[in-house]
């Protein structure tokens, strides 16, 4: 059995482990189509053995080139280390650094089984979402952080550990690219050759930036998103009875169930994916489960009836799904949901993220491989069927959003009937929960802060939540506007009930929606914990990508920007080099996520607190930017929201200084263009 010692040694060579292939009983990859010609494969088996002294390659060539023809990937199974794979207390890691020994700490949770969606092919969620592109980067990256001094920075690109660069204490230990391709060349077909041979990879969000806490990472959001759609749409604060209807239980998907019951609705989730569906189920995260469709209806009708609190999970095809619902709508009169949306993984289509109605699981994943073209042919006839339910359950008391994955933007190029008369590029016949919900919320500041307790023990992450609790209720009772008020209401009562609703897997840690100000009271609570030893161990502060300031994505994130900048990337480089100059332990940048290749730029980061000034420090001005940056620029594109939370922050800091935009006071002087 290998040891942690072990782990930061350096690729195993001598002698080479046990070449055990693709082990049974975890879940794999599908099969990647990338249409390499014999002289690009040749550059692939190249660009892997390089990892590799000359005495071992004639050894590996072969069994890399049968991956490559198997599996469209060469993933160097035979380096997955057969030590259990999780996030180890932080002092067990052999580091230098207590900033590097974290970084490992989150690097191995990323591949926890009970966390990755496809943990040998080292894909944390989302279908595609990479830490690394091959084993070997994973040593590599290993040893170089065991290696590490606070005078040394590591240079990841796409996985690929480039190596320890002189730097500085105030620099950070970690620069992480994923993905960043010369536009002309960020095609979906670029992007398959490009992963295939080796040299870039789609780190999703928190998958590359190895910030991931498993599903409870996006759960509040979605607590968020459906607690404030029944508000919106339903004129409801109580969601008793009501049916929410998606799809989805992978890693960010299998939210949708937990976040149903919080909010006290009846959630019926569609999985293709059988082991992704029962993963859910054991993990407390489902409460019920169902192959038959006349059964999930059956049941459905009895807990509307009663008003119960469920969680259930059809084994089977969405579509299949939502045509029975139109179905017993056609039939009987009775409209049998209130609330609809959609996460499977539809940045990815083609190789995994959407699963036809017309096949099987088993048939769809061996179509897909064996000829592509016919597979995504049946993918836009199904998106079309797909809408299709959608849109007549619409044309009752049913109200249906995007989720950000990408569902109406391949819709539409499926030909499906999602246009909407007189839209813009962003909009579509139907909302994203961006332009309706969370748009509003990210112009006030609120977004999806996180933390992890490096000691690994629960009672520190208890110790936090009650810190956070009270860094909250100290500034509201400080005062602050209604509508902010409205939004710490809810996050408090988060707060105080996230133990209760069992969120962890993986690494002890919590998610939280809070504003600059809130991040900045946490933090410094957390830090002066730490220092007193109240808390055992460093903490590190992140956030999702998917923030206030995070992440370009004109159909997700900036889908509610209306001044023509949506397709503009400015803010979330901006935010990455601004979190990297302000004393961040780590900063990444992708290409994609959420919507896909191409049609996102998004950035993330750690700061690891540790108890000492310095550390305080940094995380005043390392918050601060990492939410005002993206309030400013949403001022700017227009928001009142973000216009007044932005003048209040410069009353606050007399270092902010900020451009605001002046409204045009007579729309009659825009009549000058037809002068």
């Amino acid at each position: 059995m290998c040891s942690l010692q072990a782990l930061c040694s350096g690729l195993p060579l001598r002698p080479l482990p046990e070449n055990r292939g693709r082990r049974a009983g975890v879940p794999h990859a599908p099969v990647r189509t990338p249409g390499l010609s014999p002289r690009e494969e040749q550059l692939a088996l190249k660009n892997a053995l390089r990892y590799f002294p000359p005495d071992v390659q004639e050894v590996l060539a072969p069994e890399f080139a049968q991956e490559l023809r198997l599996y469209g990937h060469i993933y160097m199974y035979r380096f997955c280390p057969d030590l259990e794979m999780r996030a180890y207390p932080v002092e067990q890691y052999p580091c230098r650094t207590r900033a590097a020994a974290a970084i490992m700490l989150m690097i191995m949770n990323n591949l926890d089984p009970a966390v990755a969606q496809f943990p040998q092919e080292l894909v944390t969620y989302g279908g595609n979402g990479q830490v690394f592109s091959n084993w070997a980067q994973f040593w590599l990256t290993m040893s170089y952080l065991a290696q590490m001094t606070e005078e040394q920075t590591l240079a990841m690109y796409s996985g690929h550990p480039l190596g320890l660069f002189p730097s500085s204490p105030e620099a950070p230990r970690l620069v992480i690219t994923n993905g960043m391709v010369i536009p002309n060349y960020s095609s979906r077909t670029d992007y398959e050759k490009l992963f295939a041979v080796g040299v870039t990879m789609y780190g999703q969000m928190t998958a590359g930036s190895y910030c991931y806490i498993g599903p409870q990472g996006i759960v509040h959001g979605t607590v968020l998103t459906v607690l404030n759609a029944g508000r919106r749409y339903l004129g409801l604060q109580d969601l008793a009875g009501k049916v929410f209807v998606t799809s989805g239980l992978g890693g960010m998907s299998g939210a949708q169930a937990k976040a149903a019951v919080i909010v006290g609705c009846i959630g019926v989730i569609a999985e293709v994916d059988g082991a992704a569906l029962m993963k859910r189920h054991r993990q407390g995260w489902l409460m019920e489960v169902t192959d038959s469709l006349d059964h999930c209806i059956g049941r459905l009708r009895e807990a509307r009836k009663r008003k119960e609190v469920l969680s259930l999970g059809y084994h089977g095809n969405v579509v299949d799904l939502w045509e029975r619902l139109v179905h017993e709508l056609d039939t009987t009169g009775e409209l049998l949901v209130d609330l609809g949306s959609d996460q499977t993984s539809c940045h990815n289509p083609f190789n995994g993220g959407y699963y036809p109605v017309q096949l099987s699981f088993a048939e769809a994943q061996s179509l897909m491989a064996s000829d592509p073209t016919a597979f995504k042919g049946l993918v836009q006839e199904s998106l079309r069927r797909h809408v299709s339910a959608i849109n007549r359950l619409a044309r009752e008391r049913f109200f249906f959003w995007d989720y950000g994955n990408a569902f109406l933007l391949e819709a539409q190029r499926a030909g499906a009937d999602v246009g909407k008369p007189g839209a813009n590029r962003t909009e579509f016949r139907y909302p994203s929960y961006v332009q309706h919900i969370m748009g509003d919320i990210f112009s006030q500041g609120f977004g999806p802060f996180r933390w992890v307790c490096t000691s690994g023990d629960p009672q520190d992450l208890e110790v936090t939540d009650r810190l956070a609790t009270s860094a909250l209720e100290e500034i509201v009772a400080a005062g602050v506007t209604p509508a902010v008020k409205l939004q710490y209401v809810d996050n408090i009562r988060w707060i105080r009930e996230a133990a209760k609703h069992q969120l962890v897997v993986g690494s002890q840690a919590r998610i939280l929606y809070s504003d600059q100000k809130g991040r900045v009271a946490i933090a410094l609570a957390f830090n002066q914990a730490i220092a007193r030893g109240e808390l055992k161990a460093p903490v590190v502060l992140s956030r999702d990508h998917h923030d206030v300031s995070g992440t370009d994505s004109p159909f997700r994130e900036t889908s509610n920007i209306y001044d023509g900048s949506a397709f503009c990337a400015d803010m979330a480089v901006q935010n990455f080099v601004g979190d990297a100059i302000r004393g961040a332990t780590w900063v990444a940048l992708h290409n994609g996520g959420g919507v896909g290749w191409g049609e996102v730029i998004n950035g993330g980061f750690g700061l690891v607190l540790d108890g000492t000034e310095d550390a305080e420090r940094k995380a005043r001005r390392v918050l601060s930017w990492d939410v005002a940056n993206g309030v400013a620029r949403r001022c700017w594109s227009g928001s009142p929201t973000a216009y007044e939370v932005i003048c209040q922050t410069m009353r606050e800091d007399s270092g902010m200084v900020v451009t605001l935009p002046h409204a045009v006071a007579d729309e009659r002087v825009l009549q000058a263009l037809r002068l």
